[in-house]
C-alpha cells in the first residue's frame, strides 16, 4: 500500500463507494479501506427514487439497471388503521421509480465501480486508529488536524498511510465519532429492535404498484415490512419498541420465531400474502437507535453514512442519507484539492447541507411515527421527539424546507413534527397524505444545485465533476 494518498476512504459500503468512486473519477487519488471481504450481507434492501440522480453522477446507474434488481415503482401503506398505494410516477417525483436491492449484491456493485474509476481499494484491511497532528488543541481531533491512519490487514500485513482529507464511511463501528472522539450522541427516540428473515413463494401485494414495498403498522405495537427481491424472495421484518419486544419474548418463553409470527397474525394483508409460503431462512436481529453526531467534519476530516448518523428503517433513508452523503463529501473535497474553495468554507457547506438533510428525514419519521393506530398510546410515545432530542436540533428550519409554502404554521416553533402532522392530514380524516412516507415526495432532499438552494454560500455543481461553487452576493 503507499504510504500517503490525496483521499482516504474508510469503509466500502454506499457511502465510501460514492465518494471515493467520484474523487476517483475526477482524477484524485483515492485510497479505501474496507475491513471485511465483500460481497457480505447487509440488511436495507428498498431503495428511493432519490438515489437515481447520484448514480447517474457517478456513472453507475446502467451497472445497477442491467444488474436485474426488482424496479420499485411505489410503495404501499396500511397504516393507522387506513390503506393507501403511492406510484413514484405522480408529478413532482424526482423519478418515476427505484430499486428493491439485496444490499450484498448492491454494495459490491458500487465498490467494484469505484475500482473500476480508479480508486485503490484494499479489502479485509482495517483501520486501527486515525492520527493527529501535533499541536495545541482543546482535545483529539477537535482542532487539529487528522493526518494518517494505522491499518492492519491478512496476514499480519500494516502500517500508516497519510492523507489530505478523510472520509469515516465506517458505518455505525464509527471509527471517529463512537471510538476515537466519542461524539455520537444517541436520541431518546426510536430505541426499537427488528426481526426478520426471507419467504419463498409469497402472493403478490394486490393494489399495490408493481415491485412496491409493503408497509404495515399494527395494531398494537410496531410495524411490519415486506420487500419483493429478485432472487424470488419477499424480505418481510418485524418493528417494535425495545419495551414491547421484551416483554412479548419473556411472554413466549424467550423464543424470538413465536414473536414474529404472532406480529404476523396481526397483519391480516401480510398474512394472506404469506398463507402459501415457506420461511426460507432464520431470522435475523437489529436494535435500532437513532444517533447523531456532535459534528459531521472537522479538519482533515468528514463522517459519511452511518457513521455520522443513525436514523430508523421506517422510510428506508439509509441508503440515501449514506449516497447523499457521500456525493456532498466529495464535491467538498475535491473542491478544495482543486483549490477553488478554502476547507473552511467546505467544511461549513458539508456539515450544514447533510444536518439538514437528516434532520428533515427525522421530522417525517416522527410524523409518521405519530399517526400509528394510537390502541396503545406507548409506542406512539416511545417514538416521539423528547424535548431533549428537540433541543439542538434545528426542527423549525426542517419542518419549514418541508412544507415551504404553507400558510399558518405559527405553532411549528414549538412542535414541529403536530404541526407538521396537522398540516399534511387529508381533511377531514386521521390518515396521512399521500407522499407523507417520503418514498419519491418531490421535497426527498432536493440536491443543492442552484444559487437559489445554496447553503452557507455555496451550491453544488456536478459538471464536469462534482463541486462547490460560490452563490452570488445577495443584495442588502
Amino acid at each position: 500500500m503507499r504510504e500517503r494518498t490525496d483521499v482516504l476512504v474508510v469503509g466500502g459500503g454506499p457511502a465510501g463507494a460514492t465518494a471515493a468512486a467520484l474523487l476517483a473519477r475526477a482524477g484524485h487519488q483515492v485510497t479505501l479501506l474496507e475491513r471485511e471481504r465483500f460481497p457480505r450481507y447487509h440488511i436495507g434492501e428498498s431503495l428511493l427514487p432519490s438515489l437515481l440522480p447520484v448514480l447517474d453522477v457517478m456513472g453507475a446507474r446502467e451497472l445497477i439497471e442491467k444488474h436485474g434488481f426488482v424496479r420499485k415503482t411505489g410503495a404501499f401503506y396500511g397504516w393507522g388503521g387506513q390503506e393507501w398505494p403511492l406510484g413514484f410516477d405522480e408529478p413532482g417525483r424526482p423519478a418515476a421509480y427505484s430499486f428493491q436491492v439485496i444490499r450484498s449484491e448492491f454494495d459490491w456493485l458500487l465498490l467494484q465501480h469505484a475500482r473500476a474509476q480508479g480508486a485503490d481499494v484494499r479489502e479485509e484491511t482495517r483501520v486501527r486508529r486515525v492520527g493527529f497532528e501535533p499541536g495545541p488543541g482543546s482535545g483529539e481531533g477537535r482542532d487539529r488536524a487528522a493526518v494518517e491512519a494505522s491499518w492492519a490487514g491478512v496476514g499480519g500485513a500494516g502500517g500508516r498511510i497519510g492523507f489530505a482529507h478523510l472520509v469515516d464511511a465506517s458505518g455505525r463501528a464509527g471509527v471517529l465519532a463512537a471510538r476515537q472522539l466519542r461524539t455520537r450522541r444517541f436520541h431518546d427516540v426510536f430505541r426499537n429492535v427488528a426481526a426478520w428473515t426471507y419467504w419463498r413463494g409469497a402472493a403478490p401485494l394486490e393494489g399495490a404498484p408493481r415491485g412496491a414495498i409493503g408497509v404495515f403498522s399494527l395494531p398494537d405495537h410496531g410495524w411490519l415490512w415486506a420487500i419483493p427481491l429478485h432472487d424470488g424472495t419477499l424480505s418481510v421484518g418485524l418493528v417494535t419498541d425495545k419495551r414491547s419486544f421484551q416483554q412479548a419474548r419473556a411472554a413466549a418463553g424467550g423464543s424470538l420465531q413465536s414473536v414474529y409470527d404472532d406480529a404476523l397474525a396481526r397483519c391480516p394483508r401480510l398474512a394472506g400474502m404469506l398463507a402459501g409460503a415457506r420461511q426460507a431462512g432464520p431470522l435475523k436481529t437489529e436494535s435500532d437507535y437513532s444517533y447523531v453526531s456532535e459534528k459531521f467534519c472537522g479538519p482533515g476530516w468528514f463522517l459519511a453514512g452511518d457513521a455520522a448518523c443513525f436514523l430508523d428503517p421506517l422510510l428506508s433513508t439509509g441508503v440515501h442519507l449514506a449516497m447523499y452523503s457521500g456525493l456532498l463529501a466529495a464535491a467538498a473535497i475535491g473542491s478544495v484539492l482543486r483549490g477553488e474553495v478554502d476547507e473552511h468554507a467546505a467544511r461549513g457547506f458539508y456539515e450544514t447541507a447533510y444536518r439538514h438533510a437528516y434532520e428533515r428525514l427525522l421530522v417525517l419519521v416522527g410524523a409518521f411515527y405519530r399517526v400509528h393506530d394510537g390502541r396503545d398510546a406507548y409506542f406512539r410515545t416511545a417514538q416521539a421527539l423528547s424535548s431533549r432530542d428537540q433541543a439542538r436540533l434545528r426542527l423549525h428550519e426542517s419542518f419549514l424546507d418541508i412544507v415551504t409554502g404553507t400558510e399558518d404554521l405559527h405553532d411549528s416553533q414549538t412542535d414541529a413534527v403536530g404541526a407538521f402532522l396537522r398540516t399534511v392530514r387529508r381533511p377531514g380524516g386521521d390518515s396521512p397524505a399521500r407522499g407523507l412516507g417520503g418514498h419519491g415526495t418531490s421535497h426527498m432532499l432536493p440536491l443543492p444545485t442552484t444559487p437559489r438552494q445554496a447553503v452557507a454560500g455555496l451550491y453544488l455543481g456536478l459538471d464536469p465533476h462534482p463541486g462547490l461553487r460560490r452563490a452570488p452576493s445577495q443584495p442588502v
